[in-house]
């Protein structure tokens, strides 16, 4: 997630507040348009809590 908050103030010339309010437009975007069940896996996304083993749901 920082990755993305520092191309957004690199690139978008946003200040950190802007950053992030603009991560949680996208995150809400998204969740809006995805199928409930899939809501949290969007916030864990979002949260930068995915797992990327065997474990991953997504897998």
């Amino acid at each position: 997630m920082e990755d993305l908050i520092a191309q957004l103030k690199e690139k978008a010339a946003l200040t950190d507040e802007q950053a992030l309010k603009a991560i949680q437009i996208m995150k809400d975007y998204i969740v809006g348009k995805v199928p409930p069940m899939f809501s949290s896996f969007v916030d864990q996304f979002f949260a930068g809590k995915m797992t990327t083993g065997e474990d991953d749901p997504l897998l």
